[in-house]
């Protein structure tokens, strides 16, 4: 295998990752910046009123995203085994 074909590997390792987890880290940071913001201008410090609203909406975001992310990784998973498969030749 080329050093090309490794670095090209990589690279679409590195996109699938952040296409398939991206949506998710995302909702899960405005999420809580939105109550640490909240508890900040209202001096309520409990802490299941982070954990919960965090958790609701990363639930919603991989219940919503879950075909869009099966999709990214079968498709980079169909692109390993076959690169495999010249590999093995």
């Amino acid at each position: 295998m080329q050093y090309e074909q490794f670095i090209g590997v990589g690279r679409e390792t590195l996109m699938s990752v952040l296409l398939t987890i991206g949506p998710v880290l995302f909702s899960a940071l405005i999420a809580g910046l939105i109550v640490g913001v909240f508890q900040a201008a209202t001096s309520i410090n409990e802490a299941t009123l982070t954990f919960v609203p965090k958790l609701l909406i990363v639930l919603t975001v991989l219940f919503l995203s879950a075909p869009f992310m099966l999709a990214t990784l079968s498709g980079f998973f169909q692109t390993i085994f076959s690169e495999i498969g010249r590999v093995g030749r």
